[in-house]
């Protein structure tokens, strides 16, 4: 490790620093446009200029230049001063100094380091040059008079997207940045762009000028738009949340959000369940909380045992605690979370957990993934695969084709081709170092035993990708039954409690009283005989965990609209009208009890579920998969499809819409 000396503090840095590194590791700061940690080094703004010696005399880009042995570098001379303010001031020549309308004033990197480091007036008379405005699509607003040419959002979508959606054109004084032939950028993580622009150049079109940073009170929470569990943050005013945006885990997202994540939370305010509601004659009519209790009471009164809970995909681990409290209370095992209909074996959690990790998957050198489009299912999972590719991982894929952002082989929708693979798949797969399948939601029932008998046989991780939030939370509480969805209907219960549960079937539960507990209008609202008006993730404090099995806990952000209720204390009422003791008056005695039945609900951070059972060396794959789970990226829940701008995604990105014009 070479040693060097910083403004005379002699320190060690690893191997391959740069000197932008070491000067960060002597604690001094640099000042940086272009340069991001998890980009190529581009080397192109100039703002990051030091003193090096040995070396010519002139300032030098610190980000660039290796840092090494017996360097003496300066960060504080009159030089470097001189050089930074002169670049600050080349900068601004052609920026259009707009701060007041620009929405990423309060949070510009442009802002603070001309406060810091430039000179404070400005020499140029000349015209400034203007860049018309781009159109990337329905999320990302474009100045492109502020843009400085950083290069930051092209190395994104070529190098962690693997889109090449936007590149410069032209040269010298004209070179633009812009997406080619000025179409939408159409990929999952487009918006992140937002989030590495150093200036106003690319901000996010739906939150024009709609608040200014130091109006907003951020709550840290997790995004529950997929089972990746990304870490977010939500900033409200009042009682709305205005914006999502991402907060750095390493171990999770990284620094990146998916565009559902980030712009679904306008669908919070839309669309939303705010008052009690029963059919009547047919239709639902407004109702009070005690009308709703007694008549579910009273449906219960010969058999209270007759009842039973489906969980949907967002719902936190504590509000189906207290559902599964409440059903033990009146006698009934009667609970589910696989809405949808999927059954499989739970009785090893391991064999249907993300075992890799998602940081461990980037290393792995040969990847088998099956019955998952993992690119709309998990877009940050698929970021971590291209990033093994580029390693050199090989991937293969048994599905319906998809558009992959790296080299991939489709080997056909026959799941049976597990049964006997090409003999070049089978070769690299034997001799892979770190192999890893993947098993997705359409591959759980035909698949899960003959991949788990492969991932065995070649000593590869296996892994499970779930596509819903609360689907382990759910699996770690017992929130599953042998037989699922079928066994649930087959019991015919006097009472189904839908917790957030919009896309089950309801038919099956025809002669039931179904009480539907949720925050959104829609589907499950449409199909319920009650309607009590729950709280959304944004509105209550809950813990989620991910499909690698990592507890993460989210915190209230925002109070939840009109007659609305957490869902918990909703659960807790309805204990005293049916006359049973569920064991806890508070949210905190809840937990409390959760983490007593649960413990490792109580440790943030990955849960051990032991090792993966036995593989059966006899398993057969057997199906075809036509299509997968998902259908619609942008549509996938009753938040987004509440949510404006994610119909407006829906439409454009996907189905290539003409949207219409107001007028219109």
């Amino acid at each position: 490790m070479p040693k060097v000396t910083v403004d005379g503090q002699e320190i060690e840095v690893p191997d391959g620093a740069t000197v932008l590194q070491a000067c960060e590791l002597a604690g001094k700061e640099i000042p940086r446009f272009c340069y991001h940690e998890r980009l190529s080094i581009a080397g192109n703004c100039r703002m990051c200029l030091v003193e090096v010696k040995p070396g010519p005399p002139k300032p030098q880009a610190s980000c660039a230049l290796p840092a090494t042995e017996g360097q003496e570098i300066r960060t504080d001379t009159p030089m470097v001063k001189t050089a930074r303010e002169g670049v600050m001031e080349f900068l601004l020549i052609n920026h259009p100094l707009d701060c007041p309308i620009c929405d990423q004033g309060g949070e510009c990197d442009l802002q603070d380091q001309s406060v810091a480091y430039g000179r404070g007036g400005s020499r140029y008379h000349e015209n400034k040059r203007a860049v018309t405005e781009k159109y990337m699509g329905p999320l990302i607003k474009t100045v492109m008079t502020r843009c400085i040419h950083c290069t930051r959002c092209v190395r994104f979508s070529e190098e962690i997207a693997g889109v090449d959606e936007i590149g410069a054109l032209y040269r010298g004084e004209d070179m633009q940045i812009t997406t080619y032939l000025e179409q939408a950028a159409e990929h999952e993580l487009s918006a992140n762009v937002i989030d590495l622009c150093p200036v106003g150049a690319l901000t996010s079109r739906p939150y024009a000028f709609e608040a200014r940073p130091w109006e907003l009170k951020k709550t840290l929470s997790i995004d529950v738009s997929d089972a990746v569990g990304a870490n977010i943050r939500l900033d409200s005013r009042g009682r709305e949340v205005m914006r999502a945006l991402p907060r750095i885990n390493d171990d999770v997202n990284e620094e990146w959000i998916s565009d559902k994540a980030r712009y679904q939370v306008d669908g919070l305010g839309k669309r939303r369940l705010d008052k009690v509601f029963m059919r009547k004659r047919g239709k639902l009519q407004p109702a009070s909380w005690d009308e709703a209790f007694k008549a579910i009471a009273k449906q219960l009164k010969s058999d209270t045992s007759s009842i039973a809970a489906v969980a949907g995909d967002m719902v936190d681990c504590e509000t189906m605690f207290a559902a599964k409290a409440l059903l033990k209370a009146c006698g009934s095992s009667l609970v589910e979370g696989r809405q949808t209909g999927m059954d499989y074996d739970v009785s090893s959690l391991s064999a249907v957990n993300f075992n890799s990790t998602f940081a461990g998957i980037e290393n792995a050198d040969a990847v088998l993934i099956v019955g998952s489009h993992i690119r709309w299912e998990a877009p940050l999972v698929n970021v971590r695969i291209r990033k093994a590719v580029k390693r050199g991982a090989k991937v293969f894929v048994v599905g319906p084709h998809w558009e992959t952002t790296y080299p991939a082989e489709f080997l056909g929708n026959d799941l049976g081709v597990l049964n006997s693979l090409p003999k070049e798949v089978s070769e690299v797969f034997s001799k892979a170092e770190r192999p890893a399948v993947i098993v997705g939601g359409a591959a759980l029932k035909g698949a899960h035993g003959k991949a788990l008998a492969l991932a065995s046989e070649w000593g590869a991780a296996f892994n499970v990708l779930h596509f819903s939030a609360a689907r382990m939370g759910g699996l770690m509480l017992g929130f599953a039954q042998k037989g699922g969805m079928a066994d649930l209907a087959k019991a015919a219960p006097k009472v189904l409690l839908a917790l957030g549960a919009d896309e089950m079937d309801f038919e099956p539960f025809a002669d039931s009283l179904k009480v539907y507990i949720g925050h959104h209008g829609d589907r499950g609202a449409h199909a319920a005989d009650i309607i009590l008006p729950g709280a959304s993730y944004a509105e209550k404090d809950g813990t989620y965990v991910n499909t690698e099995g990592r507890v993460q806990f989210a915190e209230k952000a925002v109070f939840a609209p009109g007659d609305a209720r957490e869902d918990w204390t909703i659960l807790r009422a309805l204990a005293d009208a049916l006359k049973v003791d569920v064991g806890f008056d508070s949210f905190d005695q809840l937990q409390s009890a959760m983490i007593a039945a649960v413990p490792a609900l109580g440790e943030e951070g990955l849960a051990d579920y032991g090792a993966l059972p036995k593989a059966d060396a006899k398993a057969k794959a057997e199906g075809v998969l036509s299509a997968y789970p998902i259908k619609d990226f942008y549509l996938t829940n009753p938040i987004a499809r509440a949510s404006e701008v994610m119909q407006r995604c829906s439409a454009e990105l996907l189905h290539g819409g003409e949207l219409a014009e107001a007028a219109e």
